[in-house]
């Protein structure tokens, strides 16, 4: 039985604390595989910066030295009305069967399951696990306790990553550099960096 981690994201564009992240995530929680998941510009929560084609290229640009990192396209495959966390983690439970699957998410998110703002938000809880990074000085302690949702259910499935990992390089810094005429050089990938300067990425009109 294989622990595999679902890590969703925009990556727009993937940076190397993307990299730095689902390796450290990897390491501690013994995963065997980490699926990168770029979602899809068709959701309507969220406003992509470039094209789909772009952020998969670079995803795998970036990944294509690890073998225990995955890039799976699902997410942008799908009808935008039946894109959920939800559907998303059903789908690879069915497809990884046999082994443990782990949704991977930022603090920030648990905040937002636990009010109940996503779709189908106590069926994602009871149904799945999770590996939960310290983000944004949250207490994920505390956010678990003051949510009835959550912590009805905190019998193990929130795995808790509390030291040792910052995530102080965004995306949106990278774009704003590369849109400004700014060096991010050395904060994503070199390939990625490379294609960004290419491809004309993030340069503002």
């Amino acid at each position: 039985m294989a622990k595999i981690g679902i890590y969703g994201s925009s990556f727009d564009p993937i940076t190397n604390v993307h990299l730095w992240t689902a390796s450290t995530v990897a390491h501690r929680f013994k995963l065997d595989k980490v699926i990168f998941l770029p979602c899809s510009n068709k959701r309507r929560d969220k406003k992509m910066n470039t094209e789909d084609i772009h952020r998969w290229n670079m995803i795998n640009l970036a990944i294509k030295d690890n073998d225990n990192f995955i890039a799976d396209d699902y997410e942008m495959k799908e009808e935008a009305w039946r894109i959920t966390t939800y559907q998303t983690m059903k789908y690879f439970k069915e497809k990884f069967k046999d082994d443990e699957v782990y949704f991977i998410m930022g603090a920030d998110l648990l905040v937002d399951i636990g009010e109940e703002k996503w779709r189908h938000s106590e069926e994602l809880v009871k149904e799945n696990s999770f590996i939960v990074m310290a983000r944004n000085n949250i207490d994920m302690t505390e956010t678990i306790a003051k949510s009835p949702l959550l912590r009805n259910n905190d019998d193990g499935r929130f795995r808790l990553m509390s030291k040792g990992l910052a995530m102080e390089i965004s995306s949106t810094y990278i774009r704003e550099e590369f849109g400004r005429g700014g060096e991010p050089r050395y904060l994503l990938p070199e390939a990625c960096y490379e294609y960004c300067k290419k491809h004309s990425l993030y340069k503002q009109d």
